[in-house]
């Protein structure tokens, strides 16, 4: 009977939230480590609880950005009789969607896990750059670009501070997983299996807090 009272009482219930977030990515096993580095990114949330089960589940999704690498080689080439930069870049784009479990509530300290699935499209691009004293003046060829897609899941644990049910800081680890993935993200016949760390920090604003605006 006391449960069904605390359900059914509005008060609770502190509503949903959209965010965003500054992110830290590191390769975890040989799979990831030997295509790709630690890199920055950032991303956009949702978290909206459901009410009808006492604010402890949500439904989660966003987007994020990862730089996976970033180099650039120099090398001299005879026929320009200049030097050459072979410039890599790296990059993954992540959809997800899932679950949370924890504190959605009126409360000031909110703890939370959840597990999502993903969809993420890896891009690579290497150019061969000619630099030049005016920039806008730099010599630029396409050496490789591709784009693949693959599915994946992550686990999230993380806690938020929630200030007067408007603003929220965010903060949070991920451990993200990706399947199939060919290879140097090119044509090659050779599957790896990328995995990774996340830490992530950012603000929310409630939804409640939105329709006033």
């Amino acid at each position: 009977l006391l449960l069904l009272v605390r359900l059914g009482t509005p008060s609770i219930y502190a509503g949903g939230k959209l965010g965003i977030y500054g992110l830290r990515q590191v390769p975890d096993g040989d799979d990831a480590e030997d295509y790709s580095k630690a890199g920055w990114g950032g991303g956009i949330h949702f978290v909206a609880p459901l009410p009808q089960v006492h604010n402890v589940f949500a439904f989660v999704g966003g987007l994020e950005v990862t730089n996976l690498m970033n180099k650039t080689i120099v090398f001299y080439d005879p026929y320009f009789g200049d030097d050459v930069e072979q410039q890599t870049d790296q990059n993954i784009f992540r959809v997800f969607l899932g679950g949370q479990i924890g504190g959605h509530g009126n409360g000031f300290i909110r703890p939370h896990a959840g597990i999502n699935l993903s969809m993420s499209i890896y891009n690579i691009r290497t150019d061969a750059v000619i630099k030049d004293d005016n920039n806008e003046n730099e010599i630029r060829n396409e050496l490789f670009e591709d784009t693949e897609v693959s599915v994946g899941s992550d686990i999230t644990v993380g806690c938020d501070l929630n200030f007067s049910n408007g603003i929220t800081l965010d903060g949070g680890v991920r451990y993200l997983k990706s399947f199939s993935v060919p290879q140097q993200l090119g044509g090659q016949s050779e599957k790896i299996h990328p995995q990774y760390f996340q830490v992530y920090l950012g603000v929310g604003v409630s939804f409640a807090m939105m329709s006033k605006w």
